[in-house]
């Protein structure tokens, strides 16, 4: 690894896939470029790892920041492992329960949902392709990589072993109320989830998050953070920012968010990766795609 390799942490959903759904064929370029150059990539999104697809992993990376910052690995070894207490996760289960809100609950490993959320869900992806379809059939993509998420019935969940919660309302107001009601014990952020009405969000403990892992990751490598390139399009992409020496957002992040990371890129279909890769000298413009 050279003295000026970079460590870069990238968001999967809406940063290398777009729509949930396809990946361009510069982000595998870019990344694998970047690599063969000494880099360190690593993903670094609010899945659960045992959620995040084959296909994304098969990108080839030196490991990854999982469940919004409670796992961290890189390569076989586990950096960082951290779990909501089960009187957390009890109270996060009753609070949905009694609003009659849908919600997943994210162990490392894999996903548990509640009544009705495999439905809404399904109900959404095929909504979602149907508004992108014409994105997606004018640009050269990689073929779509993202079926509906695999979800277990949340009465199967060990609740000793749960790091996040997900929830989907159509109410537009959830993601307020439910900072009102937990907010004194948990971090309460807008989802990523580009529902046409209502409002998603994600729950975890407080002082868990993307940046804390990270904070994590650089210690255990001996890196900087002004080594650290972070690359998001979320709210969960926030602390990311912040902790990353070099913060960019993607072009469809929210505007507010674009000055919180102060750098903005391409969209993630327009070679976004490929070209803040390029901007900072991490990749070679000539490579081939």
């Amino acid at each position: 690894m050279t003295s000026d390799s970079r460590i870069i942490f990238l968001d999967v959903d809406g940063t290398i896939l777009a729509h949930g759904e396809t990946i361009a064929p510069s982000t595998i370029a870019a990344v694998r470029a970047a690599r063969e150059r000494g880099h360190l990539v690593y993903l670094c999104t609010g899945r659960a790892a045992g959620d995040i697809n084959p296909r994304v992993l098969d990108i080839g990376f030196d490991g990854a920041i999982s469940n919004g910052g409670a796992l961290a690995v890189s390569g076989d070894e586990t950096v960082l492992a951290e779990l909501m207490p089960r009187a957390a996760v009890e109270r996060v289960m009753a609070y949905f329960d009694e609003q009659g809100t849908r919600y997943f609950i994210q162990s490392h490993d894999g996903v548990y949902a509640s009544e009705g959320v495999r439905s809404f869900i399904a109900e959404f992806i095929s909504e979602r392709r149907r508004r992108h379809a014409e994105d997606l059939s004018t640009v050269a993509l990689a073929e779509d990589v993202v079926a509906a998420p695999r979800f277990a019935p949340v009465e199967e969940a060990d609740l000793d072993h749960i790091a996040k919660a997900v929830f989907v309302s159509s109410d537009p107001d959830a993601v307020e109320k439910t900072q009102r009601a937990l907010g004194d014990e948990f971090h309460v952020i807008p989802g990523s989830m580009p529902l046409p009405t209502g409002a998603n969000g994600e729950v975890g403990m407080r002082g868990t998050n993307k940046g804390t892992g990270i904070q994590a990751m650089l210690t255990h490598l001996g890196r900087d953070a002004a080594d650290a390139v972070g690359i998001g399009d979320s709210w969960n992409d926030v602390e990311m920012f912040e902790v990353c020496g070099t913060a960019i957002a993607m072009a469809e992040a929210d505007p507010q968010l674009q000055r919180i990371a102060g750098e903005v890129t391409t969209g993630v279909l327009d070679d976004g990766i490929w070209n803040a890769f390029v901007r900072h000298g991490i990749i070679d413009p000539e490579t081939a795609v």
